[in-house]
């Protein structure tokens, strides 16, 4: 980080209510090449066709252009190029790719917004910020409805969030700490630029931000903060006779509250709050569930973040809150991964089997939590089951036994996936 965002980001926790001036220099060349150091290199260009090697090859010529332009006030947002994305649940996700430069830019000014709202955001917030993730937000979750006797819980989606962010709204919780009119008009041409689909017609957004822009995470979150957090904080928890919990990653979020009554009262106001906002939540996937030790069992459930937690009695007969994998989420995986094992089989085994670790291993690096063990096994058969039926169906001639595909997958060590992560999370109490 350079000295100026950790001026920055000092300033902002010292002085909650400053409003910044003159960010806009601070996009010099130093943050640039910062920038240039934190981006992804290896992914599909914009409407430029320009890809990081062309960029670099005379990357200290390109960046002082850059930077000229902005100091110039010359800089425009280019066009962003939209693709569709096929998601496991059929239909497509449409994805912005945008250029080089326009990454570069965003990514330095996506670091000078983080220095500043960081000190405002607040401790229930996990999406997208420095050394806060989902296994954070999981087990703070965990551990609060363990120890803290809720008995009510709000689940709750917002339906088509990163489309439906108000320019106006968001222009305005911006100028809560920002008064430096170059700079945010950066963050207005990025929000209006033009998209080009992939049968050329071309679009200018009147709301939402950017799916596939490095500005959009932190955008969406200083909108959701103003919109809920706050909300839920000074508003919501000083009328509450009980305790009251928001845990949000990004757009998604639950609540849960001692007494009935609250919980029906906010479930209630939700929707008038988002309104306010232009956001509507999902109503097939927004509910009021009686969550409480004393009603054990999987029927009585909810979904944060791909997990399910339900109650159950341990061995000793105490109550004890359980989480699994999603019954979608499971679905997903198992027959994502047998799709793709069927329409690449002709690989070479080396390849194929490299490939399926990695996959393996991303199942298990997130959904490898204690008391899920169950559902790892049984992708883990599932997988097994799939090999040998696709690996057999490649010739004519039947290539492996059971003890046979057993040795290869040693081979490439593909092992049953394993419960790896404990409690090294910071907990937050609510």
């Amino acid at each position: 980080m350079t000295t100026e965002l950790q001026l920055i980001t000092y300033k902002a926790q010292t002085h909650p209510k400053h409003v910044f001036q003159n960010l806009s220099p601070l996009l010099d060349e130093r943050l640039m090449y910062e920038s240039w150091g934190q981006l992804k290199k290896n992914v599909a260009t914009g409407i430029d066709n320009v890809n990081a090697d062309d960029y670099a090859e005379k990357l200290s010529i390109n960046i002082r252009g850059l930077v000229d332009n902005l100091k110039q006030g010359a800089y425009r947002a280019s066009r962003i190029k939209r693709v569709y994305l096929e998601k496991p649940t059929g239909g497509q996700r449409p994805l912005g790719m945008l250029t080089l430069e326009d990454k570069l830019v965003q990514q330095s000014a996506a670091g000078i917004l983080s220095g500043i709202y960081e000190a405002d955001f607040l401790p229930n917030s996990y999406g997208y910020r420095p050394n806060r993730s989902a296994h954070g937000a999981v087990h703070s979750l965990r551990l609060n409805l363990q120890y803290k006797g809720y008995g009510y819980i709000v689940e709750a989606d917002i339906k088509g969030f990163f489309d439906s962010v108000d320019h106006d709204w968001l222009y305005r919780m911006l100028q809560q700490r920002i008064d430096d009119k170059r700079f945010l008009s950066l963050i207005q041409q990025w929000l209006k630029a033009k998209v080009v689909d992939p049968t050329g017609q071309v679009s200018r957004p009147t709301q939402g931000t950017p799916q596939g822009g490095i500005i959009s995470p932190i955008l969406a979150n200083i909108y959701l903060h103003y919109v809920l957090d706050l909300w839920f904080e000074k508003v919501v928890k000083p009328r509450c006779q009980g305790r009251a919990m928001l845990i949000r990653y990004c757009d998604d979020f639950v609540v849960a509250f001692q007494y009935r009554e609250e919980a029906q009262a906010f479930y209630k106001v939700l929707p008038t709050r988002l309104g306010k906002f232009n956001l509507a939540i999902s109503q097939e996937k927004t509910r009021l569930v009686r969550f409480s030790r004393f009603h054990p069992g999987k029927a009585r459930c909810f979904r944060f973040l791909g997990f399910e937690y339900y109650w159950s009695r341990d061995r000793a007969g105490e109550a004890r809150l359980r989480c699994r994998t999603s019954t979608k989420k499971q679905h997903e995986a198992m027959s994502g991964i047998y799709r793709w094992i069927k329409l690449n089989r002709h690989q070479r085994v080396g390849e194929l089997l490299t490939s399926l670790k990695r996959k393996l291993v991303g199942f298990a690096n997130y959904f490898g939590l204690p008391d899920n063990s169950r559902s790892l096994n049984r992708l883990y058969g599932h997988v097994v089951r799939s090999l040998y039926k696709w690996l057999n169906r490649r010739s004519q001639r039947h290539s492996y036994n059971w003890v046979g595909l057993k040795v290869l997958l040693a081979h490439y060590s593909i092992k049953p996936l394993r419960i790896w992560k404990r409690s090294h999370v910071i907990v937050d109490w609510y």
